[in-house]
């Protein structure tokens, strides 16, 4: 009787018309080829096409680009191929003169691809697309289906290479893509911290002591000392990574574990560092966050910067999603939308928060002791 039921249901499913069909065939085309353009992404990070574009004023032509790459003049028709995928996926623009020439500007994505160039306060990029392309990566990727099937916690990453993404053994497994990473993970971190220093500067206001936790090499830190010089900043990170820092003066540093316990401050500060845990380590994490502030009505907070998933679909909601996989296949975290951290902080002993803004995919969280 059941299969006579789904018999019956399956013949009132509406059949695709041809165009529809043709259409579902581009689009797994499309679909089983994202690869190519994140490869041709990374080709042209690694021959230096944004800088170039940006040497030559802004705009150059296939030939152009040729002479200046010193590539063979043979590559030319290949590198057009390149190019149009690029341009039509929107890493670059493409305008023509007199419907003869070609020439290639800059978009706003690959305005963040400038080697050693820092757009308002965004780092060079570049490290970031080398990282997520990276054969680690995408071979981690590639065993999807396999882990799966595995009875295993760890993330396919660490299934596939024996190592964690930032663990300090990556270093001694492959120290060229380890340094790759670190580089990436530290300008993904600093990125775009001016302007949460402009649209949402109040939370720093009045601030006497702040600690950057996993602050790195300090960035972030001497930012918020340069635009608010009475905060006292402490960074805290990794031996590994504050024994690289050369001393400046400006902030201090503190070689530790943000699991065990973070420095006592009026605030502490959390950038893109929690997205690349389990909800059970943020809630760790947070705790050490809690345990280092005064109450609430001494001015004590937690200022969480972190990834914030869109439930309207909005314009960076795919990129949310893809990131959401991403830290599912190279790390145990995940991104949350806001019930996920509204959870998450409740879960750790806080009493309140506030979304105090939505930049880009990055959400800016005021949480309260």
């Amino acid at each position: 009787m059941k299969v006579a039921t789904m018999a019956a249901e399956a013949q009132q499913l509406t059949v695709p018309t041809e165009a529809e069909l043709l259409q579902g065939q581009a689009d797994l085309w499309r679909h089983s080829l994202y690869y190519m353009t994140s490869m041709a992404f990374q080709c042209a990070v690694k021959l230096g096409v944004p800088t170039t574009i940006h040497s030559l004023g802004g705009a150059a032509s296939l030939p152009d680009l040729v002479t200046a790459l010193s590539l063979p003049p043979a590559k030319l028709p290949y590198l057009r191929r390149i190019m149009r995928l690029l341009a039509t996926s929107g890493v670059f623009a493409a305008d023509n003169a007199a419907d003869v020439v070609t020439y290639y500007r800059l978009t706003p994505l690959s305005w963040l691809l400038l080697d050693g160039v820092a757009v308002d306060g965004h780092p060079s990029q570049t490290s970031i697309v080398l990282a997520a392309t990276s054969r680690h990566c995408l071979e981690a990727a590639m065993g999807l289906s396999d882990w799966f099937q595995k009875d295993v916690v760890a993330s396919p990453f660490e299934d596939l290479h024996g190592v964690t993404l930032f663990d300090e053994s990556m270093a001694k497994h492959d120290p060229e893509v380890d340094a790759v990473f670190n580089e990436a993970l530290a300008s993904h971190d600093n990125s775009g911290f001016l302007t949460v220093l402009r649209e949402c500067g109040a939370l720093f206001q009045g601030l006497e002591s702040l600690t950057d936790c996993c602050g790195g090499d300090g960035t972030t830190a001497r930012a918020i000392v340069e635009a608010f010089p009475q905060i006292k900043c402490t960074v805290l990170d990794l031996p590994r990574v504050i024994d690289n820092v050369p001393a400046h003066g400006v902030v201090n540093y503190l070689a530790g574990d943000m699991f065990k316990s973070v420095p006592p401050a009026q605030a502490v500060l959390i950038k893109l560092v929690l997205h690349h845990w389990s909800d059970e380590d943020c809630m760790k994490i947070l705790a050490q966050c809690k345990k280092a502030i005064p109450s609430r009505e001494e001015g004590g907070k937690v200022i969480v910067i972190d990834i914030v998933v869109d439930s309207s679909s909005g314009p960076t909601h795919e990129a949310e999603l893809l990131m959401d996989v991403a830290m599912m296949v190279m790390t145990n975290g995940r991104q949350r939308d806001e019930t996920d951290w509204s959870e998450i902080f409740t879960k750790a002993g806080f009493s309140d928060y506030k979304l105090v803004k939505k930049l880009g995919a990055r959400g800016v969280f005021e949480v309260y002791p």
